[in-house]
């Protein structure tokens, strides 16, 4: 499998949130892309990362980055040559959802941001994590870093993403789906959907583990996606 490995964050997120893949992964020189912050809307962000990465790709995105990618395949199937889909879903936004994320803009555009940030820590990380500091901290630092403006045009982005259901019958990459077992803000039956849908995906549930699957159980996400990527490019 060949392609230039670009890795796409979640919501808010940056490097950051990919350290441990960046060094874990460097003989595939690991791109972490920003389009997220400069877009308005998933297909936008889709259609920068593939005017700004030329060649074929290999994706890998978490949470609305895993929305990303499933958008860029979309978009140009031709040019995906794989596909690593962390803690996310295919599914467009639920009323319910819309509602919470709706009165989180509201607050994020107040610049109340503590409000949102400080107790969604308890939903993104498993409970035997949410109480490390020094993983939360480096949480909060890129969430707070990220700011109120992106926070409140990220999740109108994530309000209106479509729906990628429909056209992942027709991936044909290697496509890996992987989920905490414990992640309550995307659960694993988002990844179960995904999985049950692409001809020949491999899912993992990883044990132990929340929403921010690349901080909390580095090593298992590395050996998942050394796997995927394998043969190692010449």
């Amino acid at each position: 499998m060949t392609g230039r490995l670009v890795l796409i964050p979640g919501l808010a997120g940056d490097e950051t949130m990919w350290e441990r893949q960046i060094e874990g992964l460097a003989p595939w020189r690991p791109l972490v892309t920003d389009v997220h912050m400069r877009h308005d809307d998933i297909p936008a962000m889709a259609q920068a990362l593939l005017a700004e990465v030329p060649g074929p790709l290999r994706l890998c995105g978490a949470s609305m980055g895993g929305m990303i990618a499933m958008e860029a395949a979309r978009q140009a199937p031709h040019r995906v040559t794989g596909l690593a889909l962390l803690g996310t879903s295919a599914r467009p936004e639920t009323e319910t959802l819309r509602e919470l994320r709706e009165a989180a803009v509201e607050l994020f555009e107040q610049g109340r941001l503590a409000e949102v940030i400080e107790p969604n820590v308890r939903f993104a990380f498993h409970p035997r994590h949410a109480d490390d500091p020094v993983l939360v901290g480096r949480y909060l630092d890129f969430v707070y870093r990220a700011g109120a403006g992106q926070l409140a045009r990220q999740n109108r982005a994530v309000m209106a993403r479509p729906d990628a259901r429909p056209h992942l019958p027709r991936l044909r990459c290697p496509v890996l789906v992987m989920c905490g077992e414990d992640d309550q803000l995307t659960p694993p039956e988002c990844s179960r959907e995904i999985h049950a849908r692409v001809p020949g995906a491999r899912l993992r549930l990883l044990p132990d583990c929340g929403h921010m699957l690349t901080m909390e159980r580095p090593e298992a996400v590395n050996a998942a996606l050394r796997e995927w990527l394998e043969p190692l490019p010449a």
